[in-house]
């Protein structure tokens, strides 16, 4: 893993959002977390960089534009399609995960509830090798 990283996260959820900062600096690692609360935010950050994300993490379940319009939007350009981009959302629905690996994503992530679950996934997904990580239909969303 990089020595610094850096995180997008567009989500609609405020409280999410605030979480989801506590569990990665609560790892003690130098990850710079910047945040957007709507879709239009995310693709105005990627297009005027810096900073520039190391990977993007998007919630499926947003108003106007969901993840799944905003994963097609950044899949639409070019300058983009390495990033590595996490569907994040409360469902684990197989239908969201088989449309998300079909749109672009890289992964997959539930939102757990507890803290420590929340912080394991969290953890495991920023220590995946996101340029040899090739997922298959069995390990492309995280199971805990």
């Amino acid at each position: 893993m990089n020595e610094s990283l850096t995180i997008f996260y567009t989500d609609d959820d405020q409280e999410d959002l605030e979480f989801f900062k506590e569990v990665v600096g609560s790892f003690g690692r130098h990850i710079e977390v910047v945040t957007q609360n709507k879709p239009a935010q995310l693709l105005h950050a990627l297009k005027n960089p810096p900073p520039s994300p190391q990977i993007i993490f998007l919630d499926v379940n947003m108003p106007l534009i969901n993840g799944f319009d905003l994963l097609q939007q950044i899949r639409a350009h070019a300058e983009f399609s390495d990033i590595p981009v996490v569907m994040f959302s409360t469902s684990r629905d197989e239908h969201n995960i088989a449309k998300s690996r079909s749109l672009g994503a890289n992964y997959y992530l539930p939102k757990l509830e507890s803290f420590d679950a929340f912080k394991k996934s969290i953890d495991h997904t920023l220590k995946i090798n996101w340029s040899t990580f090739s997922p298959t239909a069995a390990d492309f969303a995280y199971r805990n």
